[in-house]
Formats: structure tokens, sequence, C-alpha cells
């Protein structure tokens, strides 16, 4: 899908992709800047602005307090204004404050001293700091342990369904109805599991312990490097192992050769698998021009006769025109209780941090290509498309989003909150505030740094659909 054919597409779905797109990201700001403001005034810190989005304000309203809650132009973030600090991001402080009856600038009293964040002890700053990306983490959790509990926690067995002919995994000797026991010691439950630990090894070898009919092997195998392109053009690197997933079934109708023999039609088809039913062999299937080949090792139990038509009948009195090749149900939604239901969803963003770190390690030492790094535009297509594929994979998508939200204020970047963090590390060591001539060079540093980033991401989405 190249920009046009993309404007075109958003422009028929604006109010769902616009929508989706604002909706979870007002959300995820203001659970972000949440975390400051209530451990801030948990700390006694007076918190001056709670702003999402940035620039003019649109509409809001002061409570008791004396907070400023509003919604403002530029629906892009957000953030905390403290007392005492001078702009949103906390980069410089002052100890003067304007008169509201004089209107001319004085000292803070020694009550209002009280309540300035720079005037805090170091832990607590640090704590406020550290309150944003960590309730984005907890805010994660908590959503994905009700999901578990409620609706389930989607598993698929990592079983392998079929192997993709000529691929990795069949060059390395992996069978269908293989189950994946673990790989590198950790232990496999779901094929996502597979799925995910594939995408981030690229070209790496891995150890599979691999669990064949009553026998227990040792598989080692290189993934092979691929690029793949969504159907909205952005481009993305990963391994690929060549296995199957037991979701996939297989259309009677694409099936033009099996074990080399060409097939013209699909009653031909049907009654040659139905003659094969529980042995393996070699299919090729129709995609777009290219023929791919699966081994397969289809179960009669798993798919109801397939037989060739009657004569003199039409096409829909033949059997099925499904072919099911996995031993195993597909789609189970284990509900959890809620205890181990927060540890799946513990586990849940462990992983996709560790595979949101590994990836970017990836793109630093060049084997993953830094042109995958996406801005809003990319961003605001995966809102779109869970908005179409429902609430729960909504729901879903926000959670997952949170957690890379939060990990990502974690950077040591300054401006960022882990930024923040670094300095208050070596102002607890040092004993004294991190020099403000240095700060204000290293927030300088990390406003370019940023912006660069930014441009950079956001082109990356705009040039990979405009060529």
């Amino acid at each position: 899908m190249n920009f046009f054919e993309l404007l075109q597409f958003v422009s028929g779905n604006a109010w769902l992709y616009g929508g989706a797109f604002v909706l979870v990201l007002s959300i995820l700001v203001f659970v972000h800047e949440w975390g400051h403001y209530i451990v801030a005034r948990m700390c006694g810190v007076r918190v001056e602005v709670f702003s999402i989005g940035f620039g003019r304000e649109l509409f809001g309203v002061t409570d008791k307090k004396g907070t400023r809650w509003k919604f403002s132009l530029i629906p892009l973030g957000g953030y905390v204004k403290l007392f005492g600090d001078m702009d949103p991001a906390s980069s410089k402080h002052t100890d003067m404050i304007e008169d509201h009856e004089s209107g001319k600038m004085r000292r803070l009293t020694p009550a209002e001293q009280s309540e300035v964040f720079f005037a805090k002890p170091v832990w607590k700053r640090a704590l406020v700091v550290f309150a944003g990306p960590g309730i984005n983490y907890l805010f994660a959790i908590l959503i994905l342990t009700a999901l578990f509990t409620f609706n389930g926690q989607p598993v698929t067995p990592p079983v392998a369904a079929a192997v993709i002919g000529g691929s990795s995994a069949d060059s390395h000797g992996f069978q269908p109805h293989d189950r994946v026991l673990s790989i590198d010691g950790k232990p496999v439950a779901d094929f996502e599991d597979i799925r995910r630990e594939m995408m981030i090894s690229l070209d790496r070898e891995r150890h599979f312990l691999v669990e064949r009919g009553d026998r227990t092997i040792d598989i080692y195998a290189v993934p092979e490097k691929i690029e793949i392109e969504d159907r909205f053009g952005f481009k993305h690197s990963r391994g690929m192992l060549g296995l199957i997933s037991p979701r996939h079934a297989i259309r009677l109708d694409t099936i033009r050769e099996i074990d080399g023999q060409i097939f013209d039609t699909p009653e031909a088809v049907r009654t040659e698998i139905a003659n094969r039913m529980g042995t393996r062999y070699v299919i090729g299937i129709e995609r777009g021009a290219d023929l791919e080949k699966l081994i397969v090792e289809p179960q009669a139990s798993f798919n109801e006769p397939l037989e060739a038509p009657v004569q003199g009948t039409t096409d829909e009195a033949a059997g099925p025109d499904i072919l099911y090749i996995s031993n195993i149900e597909a789609n189970q939604f284990v509900k959890r209780a809620p205890h181990i239901a927060l540890l799946r969803a513990t586990q849940e963003a462990w992983v996709v941090t560790r595979g949101t770190l590994e990836a970017l390690g990836q793109m630093i030492t060049g084997s993953r290509s830094a042109t995958e790094l996406g801005g809003v535009i990319r961003i605001g297509a995966l809102a779109g498309d869970m908005a179409q594929q429902g609430l729960i994979a909504l729901i879903l998508f926000t959670a997952l989003l949170s957690i890379n939200l939060g990990l990502i204020n974690l950077f040591p970047i300054p401006l960022l909150d882990g930024g923040h963090l670094v300095f208050y590390a070596f102002e607890a060591v040092l004993g004294r505030p991190v020099p403000d001539r240095i700060q204000e060079y290293a927030f300088r540093i990390g406003m370019a740094f940023l912006v660069g980033v930014m441009v950079f991401a956001n082109l990356n989405d705009i040039m990979q659909l405009v060529l």
C-alpha cells in the first residue's frame, strides 16, 4: 500500500483511525502523567498544571488545590508542571514567584518553599520521576491481568502444523506435529513464544528442545533473516524459522501440486488428499505468482470425509473445501486464576520489554535496519487496525503500547524521566546536585537528540509509504 492508497484508505476511516489513535494516546498520557501527579502530591509537592496535549489550552478546570487540569491543542503527549519548575521538563527551577496582587516577583515563603519540587530530598524527586513510567508498566500489567482473568489468555500450542519446504526448519530437521518445549533453555508455552523468539533472533543459532511422538530431541537451527512489508508498506526485519502455526488451514482450491504432481481441479486434489490422509507429503500452494511448498501430515480425525463429487452434482455438494493440517485444537482461551493471571501478565510485560531492547540493540549494531523505527503514522495505523479487530484487540494494543511508553521514558536521555534519574543518581553519590550548567547542556543535547529521532521515525513512515 503506497502513500496515496493509505491516504485514501485512512480518509475513508478517519473517525476510526484518528479516534482510536487519539483515544489510546490520551489514555496512556493521562496514566503516565497521573503517576507523576499522584506521587508528587504524596511527597508534598504542589502541581501547577496537568495537561493532556501541548500548545494552546482548549479547555480546562482548576481544582481546589490550585492544579489546572486541561486539554491542549496538540494531542501528541502531555505533562505535569511542578511548583518551582520553570518548564514542564523540570530542566530549570526558580525560588522566585510572581505575586498575584502586585504583579511583581518575590521570593518563596517558607510555606511555599516546602511545596517546591527542587527542594525535596533526592529520593522523593526520584520517586516522582520514576512514577510516570512505573505506572505505565503497572497499568499494562493490570489490563493484561483483567483480560487473562475474565476473557482468557489466548494460547496456541507450540506445535508445528506444517513445515515450509526449503526453510530453515526444513533443512534443520523439523517435522509436522513437532512440539517445541524450549528455546535456549527458556520454556515455550505458546506458539507466539516461538514467533517472538525468532523475530528478535534474526539469523542467530538457537537451541530447540523438541517433543516428537514419545521422544525428546535437540535441534540446533539458524533462522533465516528476512525483510517483510505490512499492508501499509512499512518494512521490518525478522528471523523466520519456517514452522506453521496450528491456527492455519488450507483452501483446497489453492493447492496446485502434491509431491510434485500437478493437479488441475479441486476434485482431483480432494480425491488425492483423501487417499493420503495420515501420511506425510509436500503440497504446493498458489501464492499469487509463486508456489509455496509445505510439508504436511493431515489427520483424518480433524478433517471431514474428503470425497470427490458424485458425477452430475455441483462443487458445493462435494466434501469440505478446507484442509486442516494441525493435529490439535488451535485456538484456546484459557481463563486464569487472578494470581496466575497477574504472573502471566508480568511475564508478558517482561517479554515485550526484552524484545524491544533486543530489537533496538540490533538497530544500533546494524544487524537490524533502523528504518524499522516507526513514528506517529505507524502507531496511528496500528491503533486503527486494532480498533477494526474489536475492543479486546484495542485494549491489548493499549497495554503493549503502555509498556513501550514506560520503557522509552526510562532511557537515560536528558529530558526523559530516565535522564532525570541519572542526574539524581549522581547527586545521591556525590552529595550535591550536578552543576546547573552541565544539566543545561545535557538537556539541550537531549532535546536535539529526541527531536532528531522523532523526525527520523516519522520520515521513515513517510518514505516507506511513498517509495
